[in-house]
């Protein structure tokens, strides 16, 4: 299956973590994926280094950088893990230490860390298996913090949207025109039953940032591409997509606020095991 969309929920059949052609997909355009993807606000990333007990942190499904980057800025030292080689070779071009390898089999072999971070990957990866590996890296009392942007648009754009995604793409919960803060609420409430199952950590805390970023007709349909699955969509049904969503865009004035809730959930190793 190939229509699996940007970080949302997929089929019942199968878990998120399952669909590997999908989750290895990003690198068919790392450039774009790292040019046009959101960043994080800087309060998450103050909460999550002043809750560790220290600067030392990895970045799983780490991508191009966009998250690495962040924690550097801040002081940390970063090494990020991530399973396809053609994100990591731009991760490193930007100057950034990176494995590659999934996390549920990558070995930490002796290294400690304070902080396990991942943003807008953990869905791709086992919850619980996940939750294990990241345990196993951790110091005591280090934290694991997995995190993602949903995003709300304009209630006019927001139906305009779903309309060309059921035109294009009938499947995907994108063309519902569902809310991003619901969907990961869910995915945030299934990162901690994993951290939960994983045995080695206390209660997980969630955490909300909101904030806002302007996006112009060309910038938002510059992204669209690197939404999950849609670089594998048939040329035409994804230019039909973007087709309805620049009229849409263009009806709007050609330009909108895209509202973002950074979702987090986030737990502490516990102490002894």
């Amino acid at each position: 299956m190939a229509t699996i969309p940007s970080e949302q929920p997929t089929p019942r059949e199968r878990e998120s973590h399952q669909y590997r052609e999908v989750a290895e997909s990003f690198g068919t355009d790392a450039e774009r994926y790292d040019r046009t993807r959101p960043t994080y606000p800087r309060e998450l990333v103050e909460r999550i280094i002043a809750e560790s007990p220290g600067s030392d942190v990895l970045d799983v499904g780490c991508g191009t950088g966009i998250v690495a980057r962040l924690f550097q800025a801040a002081g940390c030292r970063v090494l990020g893990v991530d399973p396809d080689a053609r994100m990591t070779d731009l991760a490193r071009e930007r100057g950034l230490e990176v494995e590659v390898a999934k996390i549920e089999d990558w070995e930490p072999s002796g290294r400690k860390f304070d902080v396990v971070v991942a943003g807008q990957a953990w869905h791709w990866i086992d919850p619980v298996a996940g939750a294990a590996r990241a345990a196993r890296a951790l110091r005591p009392g280090g934290r694991l913090a997995v995190f993602w942007n949903a995003f709300q648009f304009p209630a006019d754009l927001s139906e305009a949207f779903a309309a060309a995604y059921r035109r294009a793409m009938p499947d995907l919960p994108m063309s519902q025109g569902r809310s991003g803060p619901e969907i990961y609420a869910r995915m945030c409430a299934k990162a901690a039953d994993g951290m939960r199952q994983a045995g080695r950590f206390g209660d997980a805390e969630q955490w909300r940032f909101d904030w806002d970023r302007p996006y112009t007709r060309d910038e938002w349909l510059d992204q669209v591409p690197t939404f999950g699955g849609h670089s594998q969509l048939p040329p035409d049904k994804r230019l039909q997509l973007l087709d309805g969503m620049g009229a849409a865009i263009d009806a709007a004035g050609g330009s909108f606020i895209v509202h973002y809730a950074t979702m987090a959930s986030s737990a502490a190793r516990s102490s002894t095991d």
